[in-house]
């Protein structure tokens, strides 16, 4: 194992837990793949990684070095073990590895029924491939192993690669808290599913008994297929993709849920509006911000866009907005979620706060893997009165929760 030094402005966050060192915090280089002894600038052991390519130049695995098969079938075994403990027995749809979380950044591991499917998101893994699969096999529910492909700095192909087993169906059927979903692990966003939402889509369900629930950038319906399970009296998914619509309805199918009752819009959910104003809106858009300098578009699209589907909510209903950007910190997303609701109504209250479910564990020296957030607002009177909310006003909580 080769020795690396860091500079000192590097020892801190290693030596708390953060799982990256970046390329201007070595003293010296690292090779693809190696594995490194990360000193500080007296020779003292900070910790141990694997050398990487890019920015990022080590990828910390801990404090004390290991063997890496020994470590590798350690952090698989208890990434599962909590799994299966924390989540329900009628779900066979997690994420088993999420990355630093887990001990092994840069490695993710996501699994559909007896299917796992790896994604790589660093080039330092590629060398010991074949340690993983060995270490992914002693999973006791695993029977096939795909790798993803379509991460363009680590292996810029596309599709999947069998790595073990046999090649899985284009169409997989899993279970969700009860439910049945299809997944394309091939095609699907991600690597199937949006495994994230799981524990929101079975939470806002109870939530939307007897009303009527908009679902925006609705893919294949995973909130409204809960929604109307749970007794929604009629669900409408918007989404731009025709595909992912005609997954939806069919997932209503495989729940013994008529699709007829409900609506499908294939349409541009920043622009559309129902009818008429419903009891629930949940305004699930992709991330909205690249990078960091695009933060104050990012706030003012989110802004815009929390107004819109707030315009969809009746008095008393409630608003379940959600962002997936990492690079907007939480106090300014909401901020910017406040002050587009404000634009409709005056008064509304938080009723809930959420982030990352149990299995997407997060390092807590690593924040820049926060990046989940879900609100739920209800709104308490009817619209503005008198004049428009004026967009550059700050819209904070009141003490009893609703901005003001």
């Amino acid at each position: 194992m080769r020795k690396v030094a860091l500079r000192q402005d590097a020892v801190g966050p290693v030596a708390r837990g953060h799982p990256w060192v970046y390329r201007d915090g070595l003293r010296g280089g690292v090779r693809l793949g190696q594995l490194v002894e990360l000193q500080d600038p007296r020779g003292r052991r900070v910790g141990f990684g694997l050398g990487d390519e890019g920015e990022i130049a080590v990828r910390v695995l801990g404090r004390h070095p290991q063997p890496l098969p020994q470590l590798l079938h350690e952090r698989l075994q208890r990434a599962d073990s909590w799994r299966r403990l924390a989540l329900s027995a009628d779900t066979d749809a997690y994420r088993v590895v999420n990355a630093a979380g887990d001990g092994l950044p840069g490695v993710v591991v996501d699994r559909y029924g007896a299917l796992a499917v790896l994604r790589l998101y660093s080039a330092a893994w590629e060398p010991h491939l074949e340690l993983i699969v060995s270490a992914l096999r002693a999973l006791p529910w695993l029977q096939s192993l795909v790798r993803r492909l379509g991460v363009r700095r680590v292996d810029g192909r596309q599709g999947l690669e069998c790595l073990h087993g046999a090649e899985p169906p284009e169409v997989l059927v899993v279970r969700e808290h009860g439910l049945r979903f299809l997944v394309r692990p091939a095609r699907g966003q991600k690597t199937g599913l949006f495994l994230d939402q799981r524990e929101n889509r079975h939470r806002l369900a109870a939530w939307a008994a007897g009303a009527e629930l908009v679902n925006l950038f609705g893919y294949t319906g995973g909130f409204s297929v809960h929604a109307a399970a749970a007794g929604a009296r009629r669900t409408i998914t918007v989404d731009q993709a025709p595909a992912a619509l005609e997954d939806a309805r069919e997932n209503f199918r495989l729940n013994g849920l008529d699709p007829g009752a409900h609506g499908f819009e294939v349409a541009d959910a920043f622009t559309w509006k129902p009818p008429s104003p419903v009891g629930m809106v949940i305004c699930d858009p992709p991330s909205l911000a690249r990078n960091a300098k695009a933060d104050a578009a990012a706030r003012r699209a989110y802004r815009d866009l929390n107004a819109h589907a707030a315009g969809m909510v009746v008095p008393g209903g409630l608003l379940a907005t959600a962002s997936c950007t990492a690079r907007l910190r939480e106090d300014r997303w909401l901020e910017s979620v406040y002050k587009g609701v404000a634009r409709v109504a005056r008064t509304w209250s938080l009723v809930h706060l959420a982030r990352e479910p149990a299995d997407h564990p997060v390092v807590p020296a690593h924040p820049e893997a926060r990046y989940l957030k879900l609100a739920v607002l209800r709104r308490r009177d009817g619209p503005v009165g008198g004049h428009s909310a004026d967009p550059a006003d700050g819209c904070t909580l009141a003490p009893d929760g609703s901005p003001k």
